[in-house]
Formats: structure tokens, C-alpha cells, sequence
């Protein structure tokens, strides 16, 4: 594709000529890095969910007013149908880390990412790539092998560093395209105590016994006060319909987790950030009013009291919400 730059607009990427190829972008992971750049990772795509949608990078010098396009993180699969999405960490001193699940498509190459009649999704792989110059230079995909059977697993969230080194990565377990699902869906977090090389077991974060709640495109952080805290995108698949977002604590380092507790935000792809007073910055759709919203929350008596928020983009834009009646992708 080559380098494409978009001017000062703050796009990471916007299709130089719409008029002749379909390219969508989405998915956007984006990290500040010690040398004063910023760099994103993209999936681009001719459609949402189409065979032909890889991860990109795009880097910005001047703090996020533009940004250049540098090409596919990876050359891909020449033997295998494969798409595949990411999300970036910074570990510091110009290393980066990207967590990518790639999706075998060899099977199924004119549906879409799962089974319409059965919610399950293609075979997938979990993969690291690995950089030490600041992304311009990156490792051939690592091979993850989780410490239980998904058999698929959903990406949202990149890879976070805990304060006593462990790596997490919050997923959640999905059915292979047949609809099997030996663990049951539930919202895990994959551990590895050396650096991503290998991970040996998981932290169980969000599941119900009694009623069949999905918790989607979740997030794990680490509080400064030690503890865990895990946010997600709620569904009841029973009564068909979205509840509002979840979340647990863990006091133990994810040993045990407290019981899911809804928010009371409403909304998809909840994203915290944690504040130096322990406040949490968060960012998500919202899906009972329309656009990007951002506000500050803080956690108090197992209760999460949200204190403002204000919109960020679309607060005008019709269309964006619309509460979910049966859900197809995860992403």
C-alpha cells in the first residue's frame, strides 16, 4: 500500500481514493512512546468482517495531529486465508508488544467471521509481535498457547504489565464455528509470568451459573492501591438484550474476583483508564445516547458512582444507537 500520510486532521487513516477501493479502518490501538511519537495499530479492510482485513501501522511525530501510514505489521499467511486484528502495549525504552488474534478463513471464505446459526467463530490464533526500535522493525508473529481450551477467543484489549511483572491479556472464551464451548463463555485473563514466552494459567474474572451473560470487550486494569479492576460490555443472551456494563475487583492479585456488578453506564467497549487518585478515566459508546463519551467514575463500597461525563464525538450524529437484540461479532 505504501506510505500514505494524512494532513493535519488528527485521522490516523482516511481512504486516499474512495472512488476507486473500498477501505475501511478500525479497531484502533495507539500508544505514546518515550521518543515523542505516537504509533497505532489498524485493521483495514473492504469490510467489517471481510478475509481481506489485516493489522497496520501508522505513526504520528507531531502528537496525533498527523499521521503516516507505514504498511501491514506483518506480510501475512501466502499459504493459508487468514485476516487478522491487534492491539498495542508500550513496555518503554522503544519496545512495543502487539497482541493479534488471526482468524483462519481457508474454511469459510465467502461468510463472515462466525456462524450465524450457531454464534461460533472461525478457527483463530493467538500471536505476539515484538519490536525494540520504536515499531519500525518488527518480530515474526509468536505463537501464544493458552492455558485452556476457548476453543476461539475474543480480542478488545492489548496486553497489560502488571506491577509484579505479570502480563495479562483479557479475553473472553467463544465457541468454535460448530458452537462448541467446552469452559463455557466467560471472561478470562491469560497470564505469563516471563514476559509473553509462555502462559501457563488464567485468572476466571466474569462468568454466570445461572443465567447465559456474555461478558464482552473487556478491559483489565491494575488500581494503585494493588487491586484489579475489570470492566465489560454485558449481553443477556436469554432475554436477548444488553445490560448495563459490568464490573469485578479482585483484592488477591486475580486469584478470586468479587461477583459482576453492573455500572451504571450503558454502553459497548468500556475502556478504563486509572487516575492518580484512584479515580477511573473511562471512554465508551455509548448505547442510550449517541457518540464517544468519556467521563471520571470512582469505586466506592463495591459501588460504581460515576461522577461526570461528557461527549467526545457523534453526540449528534443519528443512527449510533441501538440496543442489541442478538449479537454477531465481538470485536
Amino acid at each position: 500500500m505504501g506510505r500514505i500520510e494524512c494532513l493535519a486532521s488528527g485521522l490516523i487513516y482516511k481512504n486516499p481514493k474512495p472512488h476507486v477501493k473500498s477501505i475501511h479502518a478500525y479497531f484502533p490501538s495507539v500508544v505514546s512512546m518515550s521518543n515523542g511519537e505516537m504509533l497505532a495499530t489498524i485493521a483495514l479492510g473492504e469490510a467489517f468482517e471481510s478475509v481481506d482485513s489485516h493489522t497496520y501501522i501508522s505513526r504520528s511525530t507531531d502528537n496525533g495531529n498527523s499521521w503516516t501510514l507505514e504498511g501491514k505489521i506483518y506480510p501475512g499467511t501466502a499459504e493459508r486465508l487468514t485476516s487478522d486484528y491487534a492491539r498495542i502495549t508500550d513496555l518503554g525504552n522503544g519496545e512495543l508488544v502487539v497482541f493479534m488474534v488471526r482468524s483462519d478463513r481457508s474454511e469459510h471464505p465467502n461468510e463472515g467471521l462466525t456462524n450465524p446459526q450457531t454464534l461460533g467463530f472461525v478457527p483463530t490464533e493467538l500471536l505476539l509481535l515484538r519490536s525494540k526500535d520504536f515499531g519500525r522493525n518488527w518480530s515474526e508473529p509468536q505463537a501464544i498457547t493458552p492455558p485452556l481450551v476457548g476453543p476461539s477467543f475474543e480480542i478488545c484489549a492489548p496486553i497489560t504489565v502488571l506491577s509484579d511483572g505479570r502480563w495479562v491479556i483479557s479475553t473472553q472464551t467463544w465457541p468454535g464455528w460448530d458452537g462448541r464451548c467446552p469452559n463455557g463463555i466467560r471472561m478470562v485473563g491469560l497470564v505469563s509470568h516471563d514476559n509473553g514466552r509462555s502462559w501457563p494459567e488464567y485468572m476466571d474474572v466474569m462468568h454466570s451459573d445461572d443465567r447465559e451473560i456474555y461478558y464482552w470487550e473487556s478491559k483489565i486494569v491494575e488500581m494503585n492501591d494493588g487491586r484489579l479492576l475489570a470492566v465489560a460490555w454485558a449481553y443477556d443472551a436469554e432475554s436477548a438484550c444488553d445490560l448495563p456494563n459490568h464490573f469485578a475487583i479482585s483484592e488477591d492479585g486475580g486469584k478470586s474476583w468479587s461477583n459482576p456488578i453492573a455500572t451504571d453506564l450503558q454502553g459497548q467497549t468500556l475502556t478504563p483508564y486509572v487516575l492518580d487518585d484512584d479515580k477511573i478515566l473511562f471512554v465508551y459508546r455509548r448505547m442510550d445516547k449517541p457518540g464517544l463519551w468519556a467521563g471520571v467514575s470512582r469505586i466506592e463500597a463495591n459501588r460504581w458512582v460515576t461522577e461526570y461525563q461528557y461527549p467526545l464525538w457523534g453526540e449528534k450524529v443519528s443512527g449510533l444507537t441501538r440496543i442489541s437484540h442478538k449479537k454477531r461479532l465481538f470485536f
